[in-house]
């Protein structure tokens, strides 16, 4: 529905999600909170999707959290510390969801990406920015220092990078981001959804167990010390080497033809 507040549209094997509230800079009120635990709670047994793409209307991606919500939750007796502490839980909840999504999720950003906002962005597996998008976790400038999004930016970029950021309330811009690593690559905004539906066409094309088992391992082995992280992606190798489709892949090559799939891993479309 054009009218909902975040629109969920499936082209084949990939799936987009559209932040819809552009008179609020698409901000993560609790309605969009709560769209987005729903659709990722779907898609985590989606036996069809393969990638995810969230992309925002209007004038900005996304401008973090509703300052009017939260403000109106300070006005219970306890000062509002139970519903902002769960504001904040339930965001975090949500952030934690897209690195457990089977599927690889992309980030189409565009305009301004702050606060919680930037958060989403950096909480996505990839992303694309439109040239002149701005990211900031500019908290700080109102007396609120981003401490949540900033769990998420640290570890996608350096350290010092992100404490000016923080500090200061500065934005970044999208070149910049990439070279800090926030973000993938940055293109002209006119190519910016076909590029964005080019990564995900790619990335839907390849072995969606392969994907799944892989992207699952890369977020348990990030946090491991060295030697287990080794032990543990070593396993999950043998695991995926002895897929009947890896074997049909490795085939493939060697004879130098395209793979043919079973049936059991959904058929892509474009």
């Amino acid at each position: 529905m054009s009218d909902s507040i975040l629109i969920r549209r499936d082209e084949g094997a990939i799936t987009h999600l559209v932040l819809n509230a552009p008179s609020s800079l698409n901000a993560l009120s609790d309605a969009m909170l709560a769209r987005l635990k729903e659709e990722f709670t779907e898609l985590m047994d989606s036996a069809s999707a393969r990638v995810v793409v969230i992309s925002g209307m209007g004038k900005a991606f996304c401008a973090g959290h509703d300052l009017k919500e939260m403000t109106a939750k300070r006005q219970a007796e306890d000062g509002g510390a139970a519903a902002l502490g769960d504001l904040f839980a339930r965001c975090g909840e949500v952030m934690q969801m897209i690195t457990r999504l089977p599927q690889p999720v992309i980030a189409q950003t565009h305009g301004i990406a702050t606060a919680a906002g930037c958060q989403l962005v950096a909480s996505c597996d990839l992303a694309i920015a439109a040239e002149g998008t701005r990211f900031g976790v500019n908290g700080v400038n109102i007396g609120l220092f981003c401490s949540t999004p900033m769990v998420a930016l640290s570890r996608n970029m350096p350290r010092k990078q992100v404490m000016e950021m923080l500090v200061t309330g500065n934005f970044i811009e999208a070149r910049r981001a990439q070279e800090l690593g926030l973000i993938n690559r940055v293109v002209p905004e006119a190519d910016l959804e076909a590029e964005a539906q080019a990564l995900a066409q790619q990335i839907a094309g390849k072995l969606g167990r392969a994907v799944r088992i892989g992207k699952r391992a890369f977020y348990d082995q990030i946090q491991m010390p060295l030697d287990q992280a080794y032990e543990f992606t070593g396993a999950v190798m043998v695991e995926n080497m002895l897929d009947a489709d890896t074997e049909e892949g490795i085939k493939a090559f060697l004879e130098k033809r395209d793979p043919v799939w079973t049936q059991r891993d959904p058929v892509w479309t474009q």
